[in-house]
């Protein structure tokens, strides 16, 4: 695929480029921010003071910013503040894959890749929003269900954000992959498919007597893909008007 940059696709050079196997590559922004939003987990790296940190969170995505949020107390996100170059990362493993040779074991999966600066959110209202999102992303009007947090919970935590600036997505979905010559051989190879499914809901035991699951939760139901439903529920939470 062409590597040149255009509206919807992430500008291409040294840091996120994919050099090995390259015909796996994509960096429209359509392959780039699905992979993101069908996911809630990921890590971010940086270096502080000479140390390199990788940090595992849940993130979320605004357009061409990504968010995620830790404890105001942390050293690390408080040398955020005056931003700090960041490697954003999220990998969907989608099946293991053995081969007729351990050089040809392998896994099918989607990784995307993201580049920036993080800073800390500084500006209060638009860190109150954002904390407002980090819940209404994944479920979707929840907010206007609970009670308000806290001044003190909102000082606690920290928000950071993140414009994309560079990204690259890896795909490989391809199965058993064996030299030509392998295929003769006695061995058994196969594809272990890996889902992450949604299993049945616990209800909290100190429930009050009455409060019946939301009707906007339905979308987190019992042996749906989880993808699926982050992924609907981002389109959700961002639908226009």
């Amino acid at each position: 695929m062409s590597v040149t940059a255009d509206a919807a696709t992430y500008p291409v050079d040294q840091r996120n480029r994919v050099k090995r196997r390259h015909d796996r590559g994509f960096y429209d922004h359509a392959t780039v921010h699905a992979l993101l939003d069908a996911a809630i987990l990921c890590h971010v790296s940086y270096v502080i003071d000479g140390q390199p940190y990788c940090t595992p969170t849940l993130f979320w995505r605004e357009g061409n910013h990504l968010y995620w949020h830790g404890s105001s107390a942390s050293r690390m996100l408080r040398n955020l503040s005056d931003g700090q170059p960041a490697c954003l990362t999220v990998t969907h493993l989608d099946s293991l894959v053995l081969a007729r040779c351990g050089f040809n074991h392998s896994a099918d999966y989607r990784s995307v890749m993201c580049f920036g600066q993080a800073r800390l959110e500084e500006d209060a209202e638009e860190k109150r929003r954002a904390l407002v999102m980090m819940v209404d992303r994944f479920f979707p009007n929840r907010t206007a269900e609970l009670r308000q947090s806290t001044a003190q919970e909102i000082k606690a935590t920290a928000v950071v954000v993140m414009e994309i600036e560079r990204a690259s997505a890896k795909i490989r979905a391809k199965g058993v992959a064996d030299d030509d010559e392998d295929y003769a051989l006695p061995v058994y190879a196969e594809r272990l498919p890996v889902r992450t499914v949604i299993g049945a809901p616990e209800p909290c035991p100190r429930l009050l007597p009455g409060v019946a699951r939301p009707g906007n939760l339905a979308g987190y139901r019992a042996g749906r893909l989880l993808e699926e439903a982050l992924a609907e529920a981002h389109a959700q939470a961002y639908a226009p008007g």
